[in-house]
């Protein structure tokens, strides 16, 4: 089976960099695009041909980083650590050319050293903790059941206030006047982000297909009651993923989950102009660029102001003296006219909480942190981690470590792979009605 051979590191490398250069080609079109009229707003982004030789220097030299990538093996920290370097790459890329006025030089030393800090842990870091007592296969069955049950009360909770189906251009619009009580928005974001796709990855571990295919259909119906692109895409990057996890080996399945989607949005805009212009929008401008852009509005703001100290976390306002009684995201909307602002953790954890200083420190935490799901998580397949993980790798795009683990189940996530019973993939056991075998004969093509 294709997915069982072992990467060759050299093909694993020129695959990197032809991912790096695809991306930076990519920001060009997105700058492009955006001078040419595509958003009302600049959003700060922009291409010099004159200061390219700076662009392509930053660039060259932090791609010397992902040489971590060819030789480490694949954890949950794989998968978060190549999009969060994928994210750095290309606000080392845009800095070279914006028009916000900080230390570029400075910021572009701390984000190359946090992106460091973070990688070593996360991906070096994954010697099992002690094995607590685990599920039988039977309890694990109906733990599934049960997830696949809480997601379908989600959605009938949720539909019940709001349903609606908009369309991608109207979506900004309606979301805007979304009232959701905030419990009900912590349930809809653990389920649709860390339960539903676990639940996924373990049907097709079982081989319940049936299942496995209800828990696409409730993920789609997360949609119109959010209006988010993260659950209107969901149960289509699912299946994607699931589709490279069987062709390819692990580490070139998560290379090419980001490479793919960006090279066909450049190739699409290139060959077909506006008519391509929603894809692009929403794979190349938002999935990659903004969380990129993200950081540079960050260092820009954080230069000129105050940083949180981490007052940020709404565990932690209370107990400490706060600059913005407001969250972050709403902060940099009203200062910058740009829209709600989420940042990754590079931006919120480390240069808001403790400035361009102290962030690679912040950032070795927050890698300290993945690599605890990466000790959980040994002993099950790649496979299983990379499917169920792979909804979290998105949000980890766009949200700080700390909003992943407490509002988007990542802690709950770590507490379930580890009580998943390792015995389900390496013999037969009866779970529920079906006879599984392991993960990689159950996704075998």
């Amino acid at each position: 089976m294709a997915a069982n051979k072992a990467a060759k590191p050299i093909g694993l490398a020129l695959l990197i960099c032809a991912h790096i250069a695809v991306c930076c080609l990519s920001l060009i079109q997105v700058a492009e695009k955006i001078q040419g009229g595509m958003f009302s707003a600049t959003f700060h982004v922009f291409f010099d041909p004159a200061r390219l030789y700076v662009a392509v220097s930053a660039v060259t030299a932090f791609a010397l980083v992902s040489s971590i990538f060819i030789f480490a093996r694949f954890t949950f920290g794989y998968l978060i650590g190549f999009y969060l370097y994928t994210i750095i790459a290309g606000y080392l890329w845009l800095s070279s050319f914006t028009d916000l006025h900080y230390d570029h030089w400075f910021a572009g030393l701390s984000a190359t050293a946090s992106a460091i800090a973070f990688l070593l842990p996360a991906l070096f870091i994954s010697a099992p903790v002690r094995q607590i007592p685990t599920m039988t296969p039977r309890a694990f069955d109906r733990l599934l059941t049960c997830i696949l049950v809480l997601g379908a009360a989600t959605i009938a909770v949720g539909a019940n206030r709001n349903f609606r189906f908009v369309s991608l251009v109207d979506m900004y619009e309606y979301r805007a006047k979304l009232e959701t009580p905030t419990i009900e928005n912590y349930l809809i974001a653990i389920v649709s982000s860390a339960l539903l796709p676990f639940a996924f990855a373990g049907f097709v571990a079982v081989k319940a297909y049936w299942r496995a295919a209800a828990v696409l259909i409730l993920l789609s119906l997360f949609y119109p009651i959010t209006l988010t692109k993260i659950t209107l895409f969901a149960p289509l990057w699912l299946l994607f993923i699931l589709v490279l996890s069987r062709l390819f080996e692990v580490r070139i399945a998560v290379v090419l989950s980001l490479l793919m989607p960006v090279l066909f949005g450049l190739a699409s805009i290139l060959l077909f102009k506006d008519s391509a212009i929603t894809y692009f929008s929403l794979v190349n401008f938002r999935m990659i660029a903004v969380p990129s852009i993200a950081i540079d509005v960050y260092n820009d703001f954080f230069s000129k102001h105050d940083i949180t100290h981490f007052c940020q976390i709404w565990f932690l306002k209370p107990l400490l003296r706060c600059s913005y009684q407001d969250p972050l995201s709403i902060v940099m909307a009203n200062a910058y006219k740009l829209g709600n602002f989420n940042a990754s953790l590079f931006a919120t954890e480390g240069i808001a909480s403790v400035g361009l200083l102290l962030a690679p420190i912040a950032t070795l935490v927050c890698g300290l942190v993945i690599a605890l799901g990466n000790r959980l998580s040994a002993g099950l397949p790649a496979e299983f981690v990379l499917t169920s993980g792979t909804i979290l790798s998105l949000v980890l795009l766009n949200v700080p470590l700390s909003t992943a683990l407490l509002t988007h189940g990542a802690g709950i996530l770590f507490l379930l792979w580890c009580v998943t019973p390792r015995s389900l993939f390496d013999k037969p056991a009866v779970v529920g009605e079906l006879l599984p075998t392991s993960f990689a004969a159950a996704t075998a093509v």
